[in-house]
């Protein structure tokens, strides 16, 4: 089966793309393009899979960079190909030929471009990240690699939507505390449980950066022929899950 790529017209003509589980080597629970080396899956398979994205990407394969993360606002700004997999949730760098990329399993994966002075930008960004302001310090650390705000563009690809993120009245909370109009990103579910959504909260992030941002509306949870989602995961009773790839280059 050959690879699916989501992309998005505001990032062209730079190599990029949302990458969804088609077209894999990954069997069982993590069947098909499973890229994250910290899930339990095959060492060996997720090395063909990460092969795989990276010829579609046209770099080699030890210039796909990606990270150790862990919902931290941390940006790594990178000047040549690096394979440590640093701890952070961002990726930066106006050196071409260098994949940067970013994995998720219902989290926000958003890619960063400014054509013009040649600047790119990945995060990790799901609510702990967010609103801890991983959007903000990407954008910050790409205008400190020459990048423009206003130049900026910034895509989130496939995440979990509000129809299936269930949380619970502490989480809104938190979010409350921060703004009390984040009570929009809210709506009633079932009992005292509310459903957060996610993309928006991430949209306004990003807008109110003085970027211009978009979401490819794809959810995760809701296509398991085509998404990996730890949420999906968990209710299922699966002993792990696969990790989406989204990646850009200059």
């Amino acid at each position: 089966m050959t690879l699916e790529i989501i992309t998005a017209d505001s990032l062209a003509p730079l190599r990029h793309g949302f990458f969804t589980r088609r077209g894999g080597a990954s069997s069982g629970i993590f069947e098909g393009l499973n890229c994250g080396y910290g899930s339990s899956d095959q060492t060996d398979a997720v090395a063909c899979n990460r092969a795989r994205v990276a010829e579609a990407m046209q770099v080699p394969p030890d210039h796909l960079v990606s990270l150790h993360q862990y919902h931290s606002a941390e940006v790594i700004t990178l000047s040549e190909p690096r394979d440590d997999r640093p701890k952070a949730d961002a990726l930066v760098t106006n050196v071409p030929g260098i994949a940067l990329g970013i994995l998720t399993a219902d989290c926000q994966p958003v890619l960063f471009a400014d054509h013009e002075n040649g600047v790119i930008g990945a995060a990790h960004a799901g609510w702990g990240g967010a609103i801890g302001g991983v959007l903000e310090a990407t954008i910050d650390a790409m205008c400190g690699a020459g990048a423009t705000r206003e130049g900026i563009t910034a895509v989130i690809g496939p995440c979990i939507s509000q129809a299936s993120y269930e949380v619970g009245p502490d989480y809104m909370d938190r979010f409350l505390d921060e703004d009390p109009e984040n009570a929009r990103y809210f709506a009633q579910g079932k009992g005292d449980r509310v459903q957060f959504d996610l993309p928006s909260y991430g949209l306004k992030r990003l807008r109110e950066a003085g970027v211009t941002a978009e979401w490819t509306r794809h959810c995760t949870y809701a296509d398991p022929k085509r998404f990996f989602s730890y949420r999906r995961s968990v209710h299922e009773a699966e002993a792990d899950y696969g990790r989406l790839i989204a990646t850009i280059r200059l």
